[in-house]
């Protein structure tokens, strides 16, 4: 089960400065604001892929989630793939829905500057996209992605 987890693939900080503050009236994006503007980026050789999977957003992941990820107690995770990645798809393969979850609260967490936190949104979209085209951590490692 492909996942991001928190803190093992993070991206380091963009600087030391203190985090960026808004002029007063301005409201930060929401997260689904970031999420969206992720998917808006992605190329469009990849545009397709995304009609074959969800992209859902929740607060965190479930414990049978971390569970099935191998996350140590304490643990969290950005980001998780589920389903059947287009690679493996045959002719003689039912179709199973394939769900890409972004976690919210762990992201918030460990992003609290606006601009660094949507870097990493678009990097967690983009690995979970990854997975779903077929491409492992091992080999998302050797890219330099994570």
């Amino acid at each position: 089960m492909p996942k991001r987890r928190r803190g093992s693939r993070a991206l380091p900080p963009l600087s030391s400065s203190p985090p960026t503050v808004l002029p007063p009236g301005t409201r930060r994006p929401s997260f689904e604001t970031l999420v969206d503007r992720a998917l808006a980026g992605i190329p469009p050789r990849f545009q397709a892929a995304l009609a074959d999977v969800a992209i859902v957003v929740e607060d965190r992941a479930s414990a049978d989630e971390l569970d099935a990820g191998g996350v140590p107690p304490g643990g969290d995770l950005y980001g998780l793939y589920q389903g059947v990645p287009r690679t493996a798809w045959g002719a003689d393969l039912a179709m199973v829905p394939n769900k890409i979850s972004l976690f919210r609260r762990p992201l918030e967490a460990d992003f609290p500057d606006p601009d660094e936190l949507e870097i990493e949104v678009r990097r967690t979209v983009v690995h979970e996209l990854a997975h779903h085209l077929g491409i492992d951590d091992d080999r998302l490692d050797e890219l330099g992605f994570d």
